[in-house]
């Protein structure tokens, strides 16, 4: 089996009144490259007439943002045309490329009417000779993404990647796996990844046993590349995200919302947002 080299727990890290944890970056773990931010918000119950979430406009670029809505929904719009409400189980899929400015914030029904909200956005980095790619988004349901029980008592929502015979709902630019994967309590699961690849693995809720060692909600869990086998064992029922991707192994430079390679990269980021070059919001 492939060996655990640390289990990380996340920071509590809150955003206005948004319940936030964020297990990447950390002082103790930088990226599990591609895989480079992961914060998790919630859950909780937002009262009716509220002001939904905070992630009003601002800029990206050299990255990618992936975002699932456990529970509750988000309203996405950004200066290329993007304009969804995505709702519970469904996941949003953005390319920042060269630059856009997108907001995510709450329906307007969500304001009036309040309820339960969780959210993950992870973010993925992209390659040099990708990061200046035209933007693109895509948002989808949870009735258009596949759902496949690979055995009884675990159920894995398919967001990238192939599993046997299926395909994820996204095809990103480069080769990344990417699912959620629902475990009913007493479950054992045994997955293959090969050395090559970086695992990423993130409990969301519940508590289980990876590759004979305990671990529970809001650890993320740091492999060695030194064997292809990842067992799950799960005492109660549990959600987590798992991803794979052979690594970029190229410098990082991450300043606010831009990631690139450079410093000076990352200055002319800034620049060019300041110029409207990453589109206009109105």
């Amino acid at each position: 089996m492939r060996t655990i080299k640390k289990i990380h727990t996340a920071q509590y890290r809150p955003i206005d009144n948004l319940i936030t944890y964020s297990p990447l970056p950390t002082q103790t773990l930088k990226q599990i490259d591609p895989f480079i931010f992961l914060n998790h918000h919630g859950p909780q119950v937002y009262k009716p007439n509220n002001s939904g979430l905070p992630f009003g406009p601002h800029p990206h670029r050299g990255m990618e943002t992936v975002t699932c809505i456990i529970d509750g929904d988000i309203a996405h719009k950004d200066s290329g045309g993007g304009n969804s409400v995505i709702e519970k189980g469904g996941v949003q899929w953005m390319t920042a490329g060269k630059g856009l400015i997108h907001a995510e914030v709450s329906s307007e029904k969500f304001k009036k009417e309040g309820g339960n909200i969780e959210i993950l956005q992870l973010w993925i980095n992209l390659p040099s000779h990708l990061k200046m790619v035209s933007p693109q988004y895509t948002g989808k349901q949870a009735g258009d993404i596949p759902n496949i029980p690979v055995q009884e008592g675990v159920n894995l929502q398919l967001i990238a990647g192939k599993w046997n015979n299926h395909q994820g709902a996204f095809q990103p630019l480069q080769d990344i796996f990417l699912s959620t994967v629902k475990f009913n309590k007493n479950t054992s699961f045994s997955v293959k990844v090969s050395k090559k690849r970086n695992i990423f693995l993130y409990i969301i809720n519940g508590s289980l046993t990876i590759n004979n060692t305990e671990a529970q909600k809001h650890h993320l869990i740091e492999f060695n590349n030194d064997d292809d086998e990842v067992l799950i064992n799960t005492g109660e029922e549990s959600l987590l995200i798992f991803g794979h991707a052979e690594p970029i192994n190229e410098p990082m430079v991450a300043r606010g919302p831009f990631v690139m390679n450079t410093m000076q990269e990352i200055q002319q980021a800034y620049a060019d947002f300041q110029q409207g070059k990453m589109g206009l919001w109105n």
